[in-house]
């Protein structure tokens, strides 16, 4: 396998591309559906870097979906009933496409992010060393970096502009933004997912220290869960087996190519640096291992099992 397999950007002919973000490139199917295609593309500190990490994207789509089944009773998740050979033309395109690509229902996105967080660490961690509370949340005295909080909290973000850092705000700016009722359903929501998927990973070496959902309305305001759940790029993953407070856990993420930017001469604006393929391969290594022990299935280098 060379490098150049990962899948860095997609042209479905036939489908208006609607936008691309930092993993997704989202197209328009009909007034009630999109397209969402899952990249290989990888961000770090905001900024989309040129190599892609191959099969990642099949993975993110893989691990969303297995969540959001277990998560049906919970809520309704974004997924259609449209298969995607209903969408793609191309038998050929359909079937490279397949495992990275969903179908999903047209819903209109909350304009807030739903951070829920199970220990202390990340932007939490400088707040609480600042304020000793994390998102005006007051929390005990002497607690450690990485320690698991009292309970599980719900810090909401606004949702930044491309190359922009998602902002905290309050529980009662969410209530101003999207209701109170509203806000409420989203926070209770949000943390049984957390907690129901905490004790989940758990039990097979994985601490969830902390997550982000997305939910969108339909026009019956009904609430549902979009994008992504519970991946290694919306969650901090933490081996189990290697956890201990006052330092920041290793990660299943692209912590190794966190670490290897942090030695570079970069600004952390773009263009970001080429990665060398060992980078490439131990982070797609990471999310790998980060699949097989939440799903109990096993994929190869390139993705597919």
């Amino acid at each position: 396998m060379t490098y150049s397999e990962g899948l860095y950007e997609t042209n479905i002919p036939g489908l208006p591309l609607i936008g691309r973000g930092k993993v997704r490139d989202i197209y328009a199917v009909d007034e009630d559906h999109l397209l969402i295609v899952a990249t290989d593309r990888l961000s770090a500190y905001d900024v989309i870097l040129p190599d892609p990490i191959p099969g990642k994207g099949e993975i993110l789509t893989r691990i969303s979906t297995f969540w959001f089944r277990m998560m049906q009773d919970i809520i309704p998740n974004h997924l259609s009933d449209m298969s995607l050979d209903e969408v793609i033309g191309d038998p050929e395109l359909c079937r490279r496409l397949s495992p990275r690509a969903v179908v999903v229902k047209r819903l209109e996105p909350l304009p807030v992010e739903a951070v829920v967080r199970g220990y202390l660490i990340g932007s939490g961690w400088r707040d609480y060393q600042r304020t000793g509370a994390v998102c005006g949340i007051a929390l005990p005295d002497g607690m450690q970096q990485a320690g698991r909080l009292p309970r599980t909290l719900f810090t909401p973000a606004t949702k930044a502009a491309a190359g922009e850092h998602d902002e905290n705000i309050s529980f009662e700016q969410t209530c101003e933004l999207v209701g109170k009722d509203l806000a409420g359903r989203v926070r209770d929501t949000a943390i049984a997912i957390y907690e129901r998927a905490s004790a989940y990973a758990l039990e097979r070496d994985i601490i969830i220290a902390d997550t982000k959902f997305e939910f969108g309305l339909d026009t019956n305001g009904k609430l549902f869960v979009i994008d992504e759940m519970l991946t290694p790029d919306s969650s901090r993953f933490w081996p189990k087996s290697q956890y201990r407070t006052g330092i920041s856990p290793p990660s299943f993420d692209k912590q190794f190519v966190r670490d290897y930017l942090d030695t570079l001469d970069w600004d952390k604006t773009p263009p970001g640096p080429r990665l060398p393929p060992e980078i490439l391969d131990r982070t797609a290594a990471k999310y790998r291992e980060a699949f097989a022990l939440l799903t109990g299935e096993t994929l190869g280098r390139t993705g597919h099992s």
